[in-house]
C-alpha cells in the first residue's frame, strides 16, 4: 500500500548482548507490567497468537495483533494499515548465551503517510533507540521488579538548544548533558543522585537506583517526559507537568 500513497517505508533494527537471561527478557516484553517498566504508557498484553498487545499514553490508545509467539525466543505484533496507510510493526528476537546473557534483537518496520514524515522518522527513531536502551538498562538493573510508567507533556519549545541547556543545569551542570555523566534529579525538595545512560540529538536517559527517567523532543513540539519508576517516591503525571513547566518557562 505504501507505494501508491505518498509516504516512506521503513525498517529500523536494534541489536544488543545483555547481562539477563531469556526469562528475564521474555518477562519484560511479553507482559504489561513488564512493558511499562521501559516503553512509554500503560500496556496490557492478551498473550498467544491472535492476542493483542495494548497500550495507552495521552489520549491514545494504540492496539496491535500478536502475530508470532514463540516464549523466550520470538514475539511480533503489529496494526493493519489505517485509511491512510499508517502501520508499524515490532519483532523481537532473544537468543540465550552460555554465562547467563543473552542477545536481544528488534526489528521495527512500517510506514508514514505524508509529505512531512522525515521528520516523524527522525523522531521515531530517535525514540525508538532510547526505548531499546531503556529495556537493556530494565532487564540488566532492575529485572524482576516493575515500575510505575509516567508519561507527561510540556508546553510548546520554540529552542531547542536553549532548552536541553537548561535541562542541563537543572540536573546540575552547565551544559547540555552527555551519556556518562554524573546527574541530579530535584523534584518536590527531593535530590536523587544517577547517572546519564543515554543521549541522542532528541532524548535523553538518566538512571537512579529506583528509575528510569527518559525526557524526549516531542513529534511536533513539547518536551516530553516518559519516566518508569520503580517506587512510589517518584511524583506524579500532574506534579511532572508543573515540573516541565517551570524547565520550559
Amino acid at each position: 500500500m505504501g507505494e501508491h500513497l505518498p509516504g516512506k517505508d521503513f525498517e529500523a533494527h536494534n541489536a544488543a548482548e545483555v547481562a539477563a537471561t531469556p526469562e528475564e527478557i521474555w518477562a519484560a516484553i511479553s507482559t504489561g507490567p513488564g512493558i511499562d517498566s521501559w516503553y512509554m504508557g500503560r500496556n496490557e498484553v492478551e498473550g498467544g497468537i491472535g492476542g493483542v498487545v495494548r497500550g495507552a499514553f495521552a489520549g491514545f490508545e494504540p492496539e496491535f495483533s500478536i502475530t508470532e509467539w514463540e516464549p523466550l525466543e520470538r514475539l511480533a505484533y503489529g496494526t493493519g494499515p489505517g485509511p491512510d496507510g499508517r502501520k508499524i510493526a515490532y519483532e523481537f528476537l532473544v537468543e540465550g548465551r552460555d554465562g547467563g546473557s543473552s542477545v536481544i534483537r528488534c526489528v521495527t518496520t512500517g510506514f508514514l503517510p505524508g509529505d512531512d514524515w522525515e521528520d516523524e522518522f527522525e523522531a521515531m527513531t530517535a525514540g525508538g533507540a532510547l526505548f531499546f536502551r531503556n529495556l537493556l538498562e530494565y532487564v540488566t538493573h532492575f529485572a524482576g521488579r516493575t515500575a510505575t510508567p509516567i508519561t507527561a507533556f510540556g508546553p510548546q519549545v520554540g529552542d531547542w538548544d536553549r532548552l536541553w541547556t537548561a535541562l542541563g543545569a537543572e540536573l546540575g551542570l552547565d551544559r547540555r548533558p552527555a551519556e556518562g555523566d554524573r546527574v541530579r534529579i530535584t523534584r518536590a525538595g527531593q535530590t536523587t543522585e544517577g547517572v546519564v545512560y543515554f543521549v541522542n540529538p532528541q532524548t535523553l536517559g538518566v538512571r537512579t537506583a529506583d528509575a528510569l527517567y527518559c525526557f524526549l523532543e516531542g513529534f511536533r513540539g513539547p518536551l516530553v517526559v516518559c519516566h518508569h519508576v520503580f517506587t512510589d517516591t517518584g511524583g506524579d503525571e500532574q506534579s511532572w507537568r508543573e515540573w516541565l513547566g517551570r524547565l520550559c518557562a
